[in-house]
């Protein structure tokens, strides 16, 4: 929602709210390492809190104030919308799920929770209550056959397709994806190794504000996004993931294919049901991994 609104702001030749969020949380999170700095008087990590909550801020909020009034490029206004929410991400961390990062998942999901309906509040004080369009990367319209596919989807199917693959490199390859995949594990056993968990979390919250706000620049041209839009896609996206198993790129892709399809058609059946068979293909495929999964009884454990 945050990458979609901020881009369509700057497309209406005006200063998005996000920058102002990032200056706030940048202010936040640089108060918060200043006194922790002075509560175990260890001063290292106070040039790159001041980096990334004060100096980066600013100076992308001089740099906005002053390109967007001249409705720059397409693919500039896209680099700054980015520029703006990614680091949101690792301050959202910072502030929200760091001081918490050992309790339980069920505390975890309530402070998520929490943390969304403050950003939609936040989202309708910035952007209002209307909905916003971005226009499309392409105009171009390309025919196969009976059907025309326009040149946004390509730019779609392009995009998830090399996500997916950077995403496997990332994880398979690289030393900070087998990093955050230690963590995921067993994050004690990590910090045994010597593994920095703390960044680890930034990393991940990075990576998801990146992913997340790429996403919702792509899809903006096609659907009209509201303050609120973020909470029903990242649901059924949810439903595409669990098809997938939580565990697999292309089984995800393939399980948002399905419901993409599946909700077009109720659109067709019954529109004001649409929703909610989409949230009913959940119950099959969790009745079916229930099923052929490995159940552990209590006493394996001891």
């Amino acid at each position: 929602m945050l990458g979609a609104m901020t881009l369509a702001t700057l497309q209406a030749g005006q200063v998005p709210g996000t920058v102002w969020l990032l200056v706030v949380l940048g202010t936040a999170v640089l108060l918060i390492e200043f006194y922790s700095a002075v509560r175990s008087r260890q001063w290292r990590k106070l040039p790159a809190a001041a980096a990334l909550g004060l100096v980066l801020p600013l100076l992308l909020l001089v740099l906005t104030r002053w390109l967007a009034p001249s409705k720059p490029s397409l693919f500039v206004q896209v680099a700054l919308s980015l520029a703006l929410v990614v680091p949101l991400g690792p301050m959202l961390y910072r502030l929200a799920f760091q001081p918490i990062a050992n309790a339980s998942v069920l505390v975890l999901l309530i402070v998520a929770v929490a943390v969304h309906y403050a950003f939609v509040g936040l989202g309708l004080v910035f952007f209002g209550g209307e909905g916003w369009r971005t226009s499309p990367f392409t105009d171009a319209q390309i025919k196969a056959g009976p059907t025309v596919v326009s040149g946004q989807s390509l730019w779609v199917i392009s995009a998830a397709g090399t996500l997916m693959a950077l995403l496997w490199v990332f994880f398979a390859r690289t030393y900070w994806g087998k990093v955050l995949r230690a963590t995921a594990i067993n994050r004690i056993g990590a910090r045994l190794v010597g593994i920095r968990t703390e960044m680890a979390g930034k990393a991940a919250f990075s990576i998801a504000a990146l992913l997340g706000a790429f996403s919702g620049v792509l899809i903006a041209p096609f659907t009209t996004i509201y303050y609120d839009s973020g909470f029903l896609i990242g649901l059924k996206g949810f439903v595409a993931t669990v098809i997938g198993g939580l565990v697999s790129y292309p089984l995800a892709a393939a399980g948002a294919f399905l419901v993409g399809v599946l909700e077009s058609f109720a659109s067709f059946w019954a529109s004001a049901l649409k929703d909610a068979i989409v949230f009913t293909l959940l119950i099959p495929f969790l009745l079916w991994r229930s099923a052929v999964a490995r159940h552990v009884e209590e006493d394996d454990h001891l």
